[in-house]
């Protein structure tokens, strides 16, 4: 638990150094099994000019092309925030084995004004059978 708490403050030292760089403050670290650090990332979002330049992405994206998977299924992920849903989508694809973070979505939420983003209506399934038609045989593969 105290290594832990040690990666997690380091994560919360990257989101640091991603607002000193005129960045959203957040932060992550991948541990391997053995308990190094294997990467770390910042978000680069604004001056990458890349909404999607999270950090969590990032190493996920990292993992899944560098890590064998039985190597990425035994590694942790430290992330001063709660993963997105967009970057959650991409930990799981990436096959990490575990998540920790220091701050969670909703209480991240609560220091914004306003409480977050507006969600954005989505409506569906609107053609169930054409859509399932379409990747059905993918998944049979």
């Amino acid at each position: 638990m105290e290594q832990d708490r040690a990666n997690l403050r380091r994560a919360v030292e990257l989101a640091g150094q991603a607002r000193a760089a005129g960045n959203p403050p957040f932060g992550s670290l991948l541990v391997g099994p053995d308990g190094s650090v294997l990467a770390e990332e910042r978000n680069t979002s604004v001056t990458d000019d890349d909404i999607t330049a999270h950090p969590e992405l990032k190493l996920a994206r990292w993992a899944a092309r560098s890590l064998a998977p039985e190597v990425a299924a035994a590694t942790t992920m430290f992330t001063s925030c709660q993963p997105c849903g967009m970057c959650a989508g991409a930990i799981e694809r990436s096959g990490l084995g575990r998540v920790v973070f220091a701050l969670s979505t909703e209480q991240l939420n609560a220091l914004k004004p306003g409480g977050g983003f507006a969600p954005v209506p989505q409506e569906g399934p609107a053609l169930p059978e054409e859509g399932a038609a379409a990747v059905a045989e993918y998944y049979r593969a």
